[in-house]
């Protein structure tokens, strides 16, 4: 349980740097926004991502830019709409409108001051947003429980491996090198005979045996006296 909590803290952490890094960088508190209505297209489509910048200032904004700001009637909603028109400058006041309207809607599209200004869009991502459909509860509670059924895995996976590799003993470093055993200090020498010479020995002398077995008398006397002469 210790490395699940571990990992989940290491993938909160993550998650959270990356996205005040992104909010840091495009200096808005949400960069992202999906399009759910027609009212911008062609230019913008149904569950296209939109990414906007907060570092371009309200004073800033001319006419075409589109941008991102809070419904001025309740800021019940977001509206992503093109700048059309200046109402007025002091303060500085727009009138925006969708591309596939008609006209601009009075309490939708204008007055928008910087009370209501969020960002200008600056990047668009196409149909990505098909993504946040499809996440929707139950399914991104079901994606949740599966991510942490994989960490689950792996951890256990990595104890089991843990308790076989300590389980298995290792016998190149554990093995005792074989104990020399001296002889006894009273133990009498004995010096290894020559088997060999021995038996080519007695071989010789058989052989002498039955060679004077099969000679006469007198020939083993010749023979003593040959052999006594060398």
């Amino acid at each position: 349980m210790k490395g699940i909590i571990k990992d989940i803290i290491i993938v909160a952490v993550c998650v959270a740097v990356i996205w005040i890094g992104l909010q840091a960088y495009f200096g808005a508190q949400n960069p992202f926004y999906v399009v759910s209505s027609g009212s911008m297209y062609p230019e913008l489509a149904m569950y296209d991502i939109i990414v906007i910048s907060g570092h371009t200032l309200f004073d800033d904004v001319k006419i075409g830019d589109i941008i991102v700001f809070d419904k001025p009637k309740d800021h019940s909603k977001v509206i992503v709409h093109r700048v059309v028109a200046v109402v007025d400058d002091d303060p500085l006041t727009l009138r925006t409108k969708g591309d596939n309207n008609q006209n601009s809607i009075v309490g939708t599209d204008y007055p928008i001051t910087s009370e209501e200004y969020i960002g200008k869009v600056v990047y668009v991502v196409p149909q990505v947003g098909f993504i946040t459909k499809i996440l929707q509860p139950p399914i991104n509670y079901i994606i949740i429980a599966v991510i942490i059924g994989i960490m689950v895995i792996r951890q256990i996976s990595k104890s089991k491996k843990k308790v076989l590799t300590e389980s298995i003993p290792d016998d190149y470093s554990e093995s005792q090198p074989a104990e020399k055993i001296d002889p006894p200090e009273d133990a009498e020498y004995v010096e290894p005979k020559d088997f060999t010479t021995q038996e080519r020995k007695s071989t010789e002398n058989s052989d002498q045996e039955k060679k004077s077995e099969g000679l006469p008398e007198f020939f083993s006397d010749k023979e003593k006296e040959s052999e006594d002469k060398k």
